[in-house]
């Protein structure tokens, strides 16, 4: 196993030769993916948008990560894409991390649908003044989450280098073409990773302990070995991923109606995100405030979902509220940040408040008949956040 063969022309690399330790490059490598400070390009990137929505006069953003990105960066880059804006409910949801913005605090949590056996998202929203001094349960089961989540990590990285997940490796390079020299290239990497991972424990910002540091530190990788080894390392690590959040265990995740019997208590507003994943819960009789019928990811539900939704606020009693209707951009500020060969593409283009789906015409027949629009949203979301 110590030569890896050529790859498109690449010359032979000697894997017995490669160090199986961290090398300065790996430390330099390191430290610049955990840090959470932008250059001045980077600030730039994020204050200036590429497009501008002058004629857009109300904005919607309850569905969207800020990451490791500054908070006023993005409100400047907001101010100038939407300037001729009249209103707007701007929410942050971070993945397991309440963060405030403005007068109000939101997350994405991770639960479990014990109807479905299924892990789900929910979307919750506060005003800040219902969590001072309160909520003191719903914190712990957001941080205990957020702790647990960040755990797949180290799943991921096991998977690659114990006997124990061996399956894993040999189902994922069957899948993915990986013959045993791309594999042992990987692990070496991996093992670095890991030593690098110990070795700063305590000083990684908690935001930074994720899969995509694996991701990140391989692209990273590309200026030392050929763009071919780096590609098929990549797609054999994807493939383990899917095997690692196929097998992850449900049972330390809360279940979606204790995370919703707990925001309720706090005046919480709830809503389901990503059509393309989780609308069987819309069978489940949740006690929800909103319904995302699109993302980016996904048009293939958007007009079934607004007519089931539709459907179902006719059946509701008198004096109950309805289910809104909803649309997420999913936007991930941080994307915008990576050098661009690194972007997600589609990733990297999502925009806070940019929905596309609430002005297709084809669309809005359906908004209409279900009496919603981007400012009808605003009004009664905001009112069921603020009310008494």
């Amino acid at each position: 196993m110590g030569l890896a063969p050529e790859i498109r022309g690449q010359p032979t690399l000697n894997l017995a030769a490669l160090p199986r330790e961290p090398t300065e490059k790996d430390v330099n490598i390191f430290e610049g993916l955990i840090s959470t400070d932008l250059t001045e390009e980077q600030a730039q990137i994020i204050a200036n948008p590429a497009d501008v929505y002058p004629r857009q006069p109300n904005v919607i953003g309850i569905h969207w990560h800020p990451e490791h990105i500054p908070l006023d960066l993005i409100r400047e880059r907001i101010d100038k894409m939407f300037p001729g804006r009249q209103d707007e409910l701007i929410i942050p949801t971070q993945h397991n991390e309440l963060i405030t913005w403005g007068n109000f605090t939101g997350a994405e949590v991770d639960c479990y649908s014990p109807s479905f056996d299924t892990k789900v998202q929910l979307l919750l929203h506060f005003a800040n003044e219902r969590l001072v001094n309160r909520g003191d349960v719903f914190k712990a089961m957001v941080a205990h989450t957020g702790k647990y989540r960040a755990s797949q990590l180290f799943e991921f990285i096991e998977s690659v280098l114990e006997p124990t997940f061996e399956h894993r490796v040999r189902e994922a390079a069957g899948r993915t073409g990986a013959d045993e020299h791309v594999v042992e290239f990987t692990r070496i990497h991996v093992r670095r990773l890991k030593t690098l991972i110990d070795r700063y424990h305590g000083s990684i910002p908690p935001l930074m302990v994720k899969n995509k540091l694996i991701r990140n530190y391989f692209d990273a990788l590309g200026d030392q070995y050929s763009e071919a080894l780096i590609k098929r390392a990549q797609e054999f690590l994807r493939a383990v991923k899917k095997s690692v959040k196929r097998e992850f265990a449900l049972d330390y995740f809360y279940e979606t109606n204790e995370f919703i019997e707990e925001a309720r208590s706090l005046g919480g507003c709830i809503t389901v995100p990503h059509p393309e994943q989780f609308w069987p819960v819309l069978l489940d009789g949740l006690d929800l405030d909103a319904i995302e019928v699109w993302n980016p990811q996904s048009l293939r539900y958007t007009q079934f979902l607004i007519d089931v939704v539709n459907r179902q606020n006719r059946n509701i009693r008198r004096g109950d509220r309805r289910v809104l209707i909803s649309m997420g951009d999913d936007c991930h500020m941080g994307e915008k940040v990576r050098e661009t060969r690194r972007q997600d593409p589609e990733k990297a283009g999502r925009e806070i408040g940019y929905q596309p789906p609430w002005d297709d015409l084809a669309i809005r027949k359906r908004l209409i008949a279900a009496n919603i629009s981007r400012a009808i949203f605003i009004e009664e979301y905001r009112a069921r956040l603020e009310q008494a």
